[in-house]
């Protein structure tokens, strides 16, 4: 079974490019915090690509911007390229599933929570936008 579901934000604007003439791609690179502390000053957190297609990457260009805290639920795929004669392998989690993992209001005041338990529905949302 290759399932991932991941918690974090988002570290730029998601990059929207169109694969062919009606297939949008989005790519973005989630940051994950660690359960534990590094010794010194290395990063407490892993910088994980994903990839959202259809759907998701309707949704990623509509509300994938820096900083937005989202669930990603989706599989690991690992490819190979090669770049200037040297072979590039790559990891990313391609996204089945995207949610908001908190309001817009706790992610612009950075406190994390909206005081209830529950995440408000952001603005611009509408009921067109499908998740699977």
């Amino acid at each position: 079974m290759n399932k991932v579901m991941l918690s974090g934000r988002l570290t730029r604007d998601a990059e929207i490019r169109n694969a062919d003439s009606d297939k949008k791609v989005a790519r973005g690179t989630l940051a994950v915090d660690r359960d534990f502390k590094k010794e010194g000053d290395g990063p407490n957190a892993d910088f994980i690509g994903i990839v959202g297609f259809k759907n998701q990457a309707d949704f990623l260009e509509k509300f994938g911007k820096k900083g937005v805290k989202f669930i990603v639920i989706g599989r690991i795929q690992t490819g190979s390229y090669d770049k200037d004669g040297t072979r590039v392998y790559t990891t990313d989690v391609i996204a089945e599933r995207i949610e908001f993992a908190e309001s817009k209001k706790a992610s612009e005041d950075g406190s994390g929570d909206s005081g209830d338990g529950f995440s408000n529905i952001p603005d611009g949302y509408d009921d067109s936008m499908p998740f699977n």
